[in-house]
């Protein structure tokens, strides 16, 4: 099974080919098959993601799941915390301000 994945470009989040769209969910994703290249040609041609790609994935009853780690985190959503970050002029945290 291979999926098309890529960005949105107004926003940056992950999203991933349905067959007609794009959704920010891989369980809509949709099988691309041989068709993968063009699709992905066609969709970054039109502007409407921003660095899309294929990847490889194992179809399971909950739907696509990502063959790689890398891919099934992205799949995940956003896995930045705010609370575990560093402020940018703490130097307790060993950062400073230039």
């Amino acid at each position: 099974m291979r999926l098309l994945t890529g960005n949105d470009l107004p926003t940056g989040d992950v999203v991933w080919w349905t067959g007609s769209g794009w959704s920010r969910h891989v369980e809509d994703a949709a099988d691309v098959g041989q068709e993968g290249e063009a699709i992905l040609r066609r969709e970054e041609g039109a502007r409407r993601v921003n660095v899309p790609y294929l990847i490889d994935a194992i179809a399971t009853p909950d739907g696509p799941r990502p063959a790689h780690i890398k891919d099934r985190i992205r799949a995940l959503g956003p896995t930045v915390r705010p609370d575990l970050t560093l402020r940018a002029a703490d130097p307790a945290a060993g950062s400073w301000v230039i």
